[in-house]
Formats: structure tokens, sequence, C-alpha cells
């Protein structure tokens, strides 16, 4: 019956909304070290939501532009921060999986485990990969896809659009990015009941 509340609870909570305070958190590594989104404070942070198995994301790693993108921009005062919010049991999740995964991909920043999916559902994370940049002053400034090229494909005849250097350039200069959102492409986050 708790987790049935527990449940009802989480899904009646709002998402997380670009232009205000980004939801605090506290949640373990695959490396067992704690991260909490507030001892970032003063840091431009990058959440990405990962799960490890997602063929998106796999692409993106393998063929895409990660983990460039996320060396490149933690050399310019930005922490990056991956979040896996699959359930036990599910694709991709778990703390042995996410170890494998940093050494297979080359990952040199944190993978959160968020295995009830609370942080993830704060956040209103529904895809993997699905990028949320938070400012140094703690506000939710960027939420959606990594870029407009799912698999590295563009829709339409229009260029590869990096919303995520996009969103981190403007923010570290002060601005409000334009697009503040985007929608999210990839394999849903795979929470737990």
């Amino acid at each position: 019956m708790l987790s049935l509340l527990v449940s009802a609870a989480l899904a009646a909570t709002p998402a997380a909304v670009v232009g205000q305070p980004a939801p605090d958190f506290s949640l373990p590594a695959a490396d067992g070290r704690t991260v909490r989104l507030a001892d970032l404070r003063g840091q431009t942070v990058v959440l990405e939501w990962f799960n490890p198995d997602c063929p998106f994301v796999k692409y993106a790693y393998a063929e895409g532009p990660q983990p460039e993108l996320a060396v490149d921009w933690t050399g310019k005062k930005v922490a990056w921060v991956g979040i896996n919010s699959g359930a036990p049991g599910k694709q991709g999740a778990g703390k042995d999986r996410n170890v494998k995964a940093v050494a297979e991909y080359g990952i040199t920043w944190p993978i959160l485990l968020d295995e009830s999916g609370a942080v993830g559902r704060s956040y209103g994370a529904k895809t993997t990969p699905q990028v949320f940049v938070v400012d140094p002053k703690g506000v939710l400034v960027y939420a959606g896809a990594l870029d407009n090229a799912p698999l590295g494909k563009v829709e339409g005849a229009g260029a590869r659009v990096d919303y995520t250097s996009g969103a981190l350039t403007t923010a570290l200069a002060g601005g409000a990015p334009t697009p503040a959102e985007t929608k999210p492409y990839g394999c849903s986050v795979k929470y737990g009941s």
C-alpha cells in the first residue's frame, strides 16, 4: 500500500520548470560516491539522462557527439552528470551495468543511479538521452534534446543544431538560452511502476 501511495505522490509532483530553481537531489554514483546537485552550485551543470543500452545513447557515444561534447564542456567550468533512472531489472539499469558502461564509453563524469525514479520524475525526464542545463545560481535554463539529429539524422534539408552547446554558451555568458526547451528524443526512461 505504501508503494502505491509513494507512486501516486510522485505522479502528482509537478516536473521541473525552465526558469525556476532546479530540484535538488542527492544520488549514489556508479563508482560509489554520492553527488548532490546543491554541491555543484556556482557551476553550470548538465544533467544527462542516460541508459547505456538505449540505441540512441549507444549511437551518441559511439558515433555521435558524445563523449566529446561532455569532455569539451567540462573543461569550461561545466559539471556534466549522467543520471540513470532505470528501475532494477529494467534495460540498462543497475550499478554493475553502469560501471561497465563507464569503461565501455570512456566516461569521465559521474553516472548517478536513480533506481526509484524520484529524481527523473521530478525533472520530467522522458527519454534517454535527455538534457537539462542548470545555471550557476541553480536555475533550470534548458530542457530537451542533445540536438536535432536523432541517430545522426536531421529531418528535412536543415543542418544539425547542437542545442546543448547553444544552451551552455548562453548560460555561461549569463543569458537565457533560446530555445529554452526542445522536444527530447530517444528511448523512454525505464521507470518502475
